[in-house]
């Protein structure tokens, strides 16, 4: 019943992702109005598959690369509604739909899904960390979108180019304070959720987890997001220079993610 009810929550995504794609070609206005609901609408759904899943399985953790998928787009899109509340506009929407919609459709359609290496997923402690890290990522992401639509915006008014969709962006200042709020919210958890993974590692694997490739780009990535919040917190950095480094952050998180596939300790192993 999880898989239905995770098969249902796409459909809805499947609007957001129509909804992204007509609001870049400027034809996004008519569908402003449902999709707030559609998507949470998706959201309670997924919520549901996910309860369900655990009760089936009696493990708190995503035992596959499938199930940490869904997780993580549903984090990404919990976060987006939190973002939503509190400034009113969707269009940071124009990429994290896409992203949440692709997310949810591998974990949906994934047939004979990867297997954790790992033999600690039942650990209180291992779900803690994935719902820890899984959240910086998702609040990374937002920060991203919110960086990337500042760059498009920052660039549409220097260029004096006026079309649909830059009319309907917030303004500069808006996306600024939207990619700030979204990395401060999320770097405690990240940071939390790499301290509690380094605990669990050093138990199951001792200090040679810190040779390890995911290890050593974690720790890497969680250099750049403090650079990242120190800049925009002490040194003042705002505008262009703090979006480029938001999206670099961003790049950085993705290669963390990636290196899942060369590690030792979070290995994704073939059906």
């Amino acid at each position: 019943m999880s898989l239905l009810w995770l098969r249902v929550a796409l459909v809805f995504y499947g609007l957001g992702l129509v909804y992204a794609l007509a609001a870049l070609g400027g034809r996004g206005k008519r569908m402003a109005r449902i999709i707030l609901p559609a998507m949470g609408t998706g959201v309670v759904f997924h919520f549901v598959s996910l309860a369900e899943a655990v009760a089936a399985s009696g493990q708190l953790a995503p035992a596959t690369i499938h199930q940490s998928e869904s997780v993580f787009a549903f984090l990404i899109l919990l976060l987006f509604l939190g973002m939503y509340g509190r400034y009113q506009t969707l269009s940071p929407g124009i990429f994290m739909f896409p992203l949440a919609f692709l997310l949810t459709f591998a974990a949906a359609m994934g047939q004979s899904p990867p297997q954790f290496a790992s033999t600690a997923l039942r650990s209180s402690w291992i779900a803690t960390h994935i719902a820890l890290i899984f959240t910086g990522y998702a609040a990374l992401a937002l920060s991203f979108a919110a960086s990337l639509l500042y760059l498009l915006q920052e660039r549409s008014i220097k260029a004096k180019q006026v079309d649909s969709l830059m009319t309907r962006l917030p303004a500069l200042e808006v996306l600024d304070e939207m990619g700030y709020r979204a990395l401060l919210f999320g770097f405690p958890f990240m940071t939390l959720g790499l301290l509690a993974g380094s605990v669990i590692a050093q138990e199951q694997f001792g200090a040679a987890y810190l040779r390890d490739p995911k290890i050593v780009l974690s720790l890497l990535m969680w250099v750049v997001y403090l650079v990242l919040v120190y800049t925009r917190w002490n040194a003042g950095w705002r505008g262009r220079r703090a979006a480029f480094l938001s999206t670099f952050a961003f790049l950085a998180a993705l290669g963390a993610w990636a290196a899942n596939y060369f590690s030792g300790v979070h290995r994704f192993l073939g059906p």
